[in-house]
């Protein structure tokens, strides 16, 4: 019997190796393949502005490496709803810090680490969240984080798939002389509604699809083989740490070359070790 519907991967042209040095920029899908792929040994950089979900955010993150333009207080913003710390609409709210002093020094310190590490990285991995975003009306620009600001501050849009497939090639041409690799994150965007959701996916899939680029089915693998609640966490909308798990093995598999697995093998055992793990 035949219980899956298996996809199947194109051939991967740019690849990974243990050689590289490799970005990588997005939603939190990032962030988990990220981590492992550091764990595993992997020379990594992971959203050094935090987790980004749209085009439009991570082409701003790309030209701030690019250029190395420093943060100053223009670019200070009061976190609301009674928070109170200081941030920037092109940070996660991780970087939040008690005064714009400190934040700017934080902020700055992180930046110059990965541009340093920018300068030097010949692959680039990026993870599309959505097509949805937020304008802050005042400023003029889409945001990373609306910083939980007062709604009637922002314009939600919707970028069509010209400009997410422009946003792509302007990030491409910012980085010349690196490999890319695009993927669209699995994870579900329910607060834009089921349809939302798809037209948002569909936006990015389209994007990508114009432009010279590999592309690994991330999306595709958890939509049709993992097609079962099992595989998600209790929001019903996040991947179990058993997906990500497996898309990485899937990733892994598509684009490290074989002279490279024995390799991969052994810091996987070390790495099961080091945590006690059997098997």
């Amino acid at each position: 019997m035949k219980l899956q519907t298996p996809v199947t991967d194109q051939p991967c042209r740019a690849g990974i190796s243990y050689d590289d040095k490799i970005l990588m920029l997005g939603s939190c899908f990032s962030d988990n393949i990220g981590t492992q792929l550091r764990d595993l040994g992997f020379n990594v950089c992971v959203n050094p502005f935090g987790t980004l979900y749209n085009p439009a955010s991570i082409l701003s993150a790309v030209k701030r490496l690019a250029s190395h333009t420093y943060f100053t207080e223009d670019d200070c913003i009061e976190i609301g709803a009674g928070d109170g710390r200081t941030c920037s609409f092109c940070h996660h709210t991780s970087f939040a810090k008690g005064s714009a002093a400190e934040f700017i020094g934080n902020a700055n310190a992180k930046l110059d680490e990965a541009c340093e590490f920018f300068r030097g990285c010949n692959k680039v991995i990026i993870t599309l969240g959505t097509a949805w975003c937020y304008r802050h009306l005042e400023r003029g620009h889409i945001v990373s984080n609306c910083l939980k600001r007062h709604p009637k501050e922002f314009e939600r849009e919707l970028l069509s798939v010209d400009e997410t497939a422009t946003a792509l090639n302007e990030i491409m041409e910012l980085c010349p002389g690196r490999d890319f690799i695009f993927t669209v994150s699995p994870i579900r965007h329910f607060k834009d509604g089921a349809h939302g959701n798809q037209i948002s996916k569909s936006t990015l899939l389209l994007g990508i699809n114009n432009v010279d680029a590999d592309y690994f089915p991330s999306y595709e693998i958890v939509m049709d083989e993992l097609r079962d609640y099992r595989f998600y966490a209790e929001d019903m909308c996040h991947p179990t740490l058993q997906t990500v798990n497996y898309i990485r093995e899937r990733f892994l598999d598509w684009a490290l070359p074989a002279t490279e697995k024995d390799r991969l093998a052994e810091n996987i055992r070390a790495l099961k070790h080091s945590r006690h793990i059997v098997g």
